[in-house]
C-alpha cells in the first residue's frame, strides 16, 4: 500500500466522501420539512460520521486506535443505509435512488473492510504508520 501523509488522500476516504455527498443531497432534496430534526439530522448525523471517524482513526496514528475508528465508521455506514431504507419506506425516497445509494454503500463497505485488514497485518508486522 502506498504511503498516505493526508487521511483526504485515502482511497478508502474519498470513496466514503462520495456516499457522504450523495447521502446528503438525497437528504436534502427528498426529505420533507417535517423529518428536518427526525430523520434528516440523524442522515446527515451518521453519513457525516462514516468519514469523520476514518479522518480520526488516520489522526491516532497507532494502528489499534485506527482500526477501531474504522469499524465506527463501518457502524456508522450500515446506520446510513437503514435511515435510508426508512426513507424508502416512508415512500421519500424512490427505488432507484436506494439501489444506487446500496451500490455506494457497498464499495465503502468493501474498502472499509480492505482497509480495516490492512491495518491489521500491518499491525501484526510492526510496520508504524
Amino acid at each position: 500500500m502506498p504511503t498516505y501523509h493526508h487521511f483526504y488522500e485515502l482511497p478508502v476516504y474519498k470513496t466514503c466522501r462520495l456516499f457522504r455527498k450523495m447521502v446528503s443531497g438525497v437528504a436534502r432534496k427528498h426529505l420533507p420539512k417535517t423529518e428536518e430534526y427526525l430523520l434528516k439530522a440523524q442522515v446527515l448525523d451518521a453519513s457525516r460520521s462514516v468519514t469523520a471517524n476514518i479522518a480520526e482513526g488516520f489522526g491516532r496514528f497507532h494502528y489499534q486506535e485506527n482500526i477501531q475508528y474504522c469499524r465506527q465508521s463501518r457502524g456508522s455506514l450500515a446506520e446510513t443505509l437503514e435511515h435510508m431504507i426508512t426513507a424508502y419506506d416512508d415512500n421519500y425516497i424512490s427505488d432507484a435512488i436506494l439501489k444506487e445509494i446500496n451500490n455506494q454503500y457497498k464499495a465503502c463497505l468493501k474498502e472499509l473492510n480492505s482497509y480495516i485488514s490492512y491495518l491489521k497485518s500491518a499491525k501484526q508486522g510492526g510496520v508504524h504508520n
